[in-house]
């Protein structure tokens, strides 16, 4: 596929894109809502700007603490936050209100891109991760303007997609950014091996690793008055296929499991489909957002946003989402910054490295399936030495692999005057 291709096919789908977010706008208005940020309709930016694409509150959540020091180092300009989903958007104003600019991210088509970047007119755009936009990107080297892909990252299984289907359109779109900084060496080889210069490849580390991850204590002790003094296990950023599977598999050991199941879906629109199957599961679940007492529930239902690091800091045991589906995995060092007993499942291929590292550190557990979950949280709610251990080990890995904000700071300062 080329860039003319990609062309066609993006302006024939559009039409149905934007139907599919009017659909899902039904039973989530957000959706629906500000569709002409993604159209490139936006009001003219008057101060100078640093841009920052996070595509959801995942990558929003880890560059705080780059955006953090962008807004310290350069007073003199405004950071301009991106994002594709409602999730990433409600997470940038909670976290930041009106100390940045925010807007949805537009459709990577020419004519739209050209419009927004000149509403914008950025000093520099950083992209965090695997955000490679072909018009994008071309658009931001036709203006001179500096683009760097940022704590980036590429899995085989991406990189072998990549090859597969757009092999004549990555390597000239690689080659158009003015740094790939590297989370590791096996992301940095991978962008090598799709065509991308090899000077133009920098490894600084992972900036999840420099992630802050304090609580709210305030919220840390609702939590703790609505819990008691039960154990609690955390099943974070759940997807629909294991949500089911967990309530699923929980029926058959509810009365053998001493502890609170503390269920946190990764996505706000699921919430009340997870709420019906634990009840029609006969399970015994309160929600979160209702402020409701679980001393006596089986399950807790965490539907209510940013208080995440708050279940981390309460928890026993934390299974960590998305990995067993198709998804890839989620963030599991953000538990790991509690030193917590972190359990995850056979796909991780969005935190490959960082989760074989921690099984080579006895820091954490893989298992293969759910029975084998449950298998290995009945083992460690009675293992009060093993849990103390490979949450130990998974704080001590989290602050060996410190410092990557620092680096990439440092490569943004060095080459660009801001």
């Amino acid at each position: 596929m080329n860039q003319s291709f990609y062309n066609i096919i993006g302006y024939l789908l559009l039409p149905f894109i934007i139907l599919r977010l009017m659909i899902k706008g039904i039973r989530t208005p957000k959706f629906r809502q500000r569709i002409n940020e993604r159209l490139g309709l936006i009001a003219k930016i008057q101060v100078p700007v640093i841009w920052v694409h996070c595509v959801s509150m995942g990558e929003f959540k880890a560059a705080i603490v780059i955006i953090d020091q962008l807004i310290k180092q350069y007073p003199n300009h405004r950071l301009l936050i991106t994002t594709t989903t409602p999730t990433g958007s409600d997470a940038v104003i909670s976290h930041y209100q009106n100390k940045v600019f925010h807007l949805y991210f537009p459709y990577d088509l020419p004519l739209i891109v050209k419009y927004y970047i000149k509403k914008i007119n950025p000093k520099i755009c950083l992209l965090l991760e695997t955000e490679i936009w072909p018009n994008l990107i071309h658009e931001l080297n036709k203006n001179n303007i500096p683009t760097l892909l940022i704590n980036a990252r590429l899995s085989q299984q991406s990189k072998e997609k990549y090859q597969r289907f757009t092999a004549n359109l990555i390597k000239p779109t690689l080659n158009k950014l003015t740094l790939i900084v590297a989370q590791n060496q096996n992301s940095a080889n991978r962008f090598i091996e799709l065509g991308a210069k090899n000077n133009n490849v920098i490894i600084t580390g992972n900036i999840k690793f420099d992630q802050n991850t304090k609580p709210d204590t305030t919220i840390s002790n609702a939590l703790q008055a609505i819990i008691g003094r039960r154990k609690i296990v955390i099943f974070a950023s759940t997807h629909e296929n294991e949500e089911a599977q967990i309530i699923n598999e929980y029926s058959k050991h509810k009365h053998t499991i001493d502890a609170l199941l503390v269920i946190i879906p990764r996505h706000p629109e699921r919430f009340n489909a997870v709420y019906k199957s634990a009840k029609n599961a006969n399970l015994n679940v309160v929600r979160r957002s209702e402020n409701q007492l679980a001393q006596n529930a089986q399950i807790l239902l965490g539907d209510s946003m940013g208080e995440m690091m708050s279940y981390f800091d309460i928890a026993d045991i934390v299974f960590m989402g998305g990995s067993l589906s198709n998804t890839g995995g989620h963030n599991m060092l953000e538990p790991a910054a509690f030193a917590k007993p972190i359990i995850f499942g056979p796909n991780v291929f969005n935190f490959t490295e960082i989760s074989s590292d921690l099984l080579k550190q006895n820091a954490a557990i893989q298992i293969q399936n759910v029975e084998g979950l449950f298998k290995k949280i009945m083992a460690l709610l009675n293992d009060k030495k093993q849990c103390k251990v490979l949450g130990n080990n998974a704080q001590q890995y989290l602050y060996s692999k410190q410092g990557a904000v620092e680096n990439t700071l440092q490569l943004i300062k060095k080459p660009f005057t801001l």
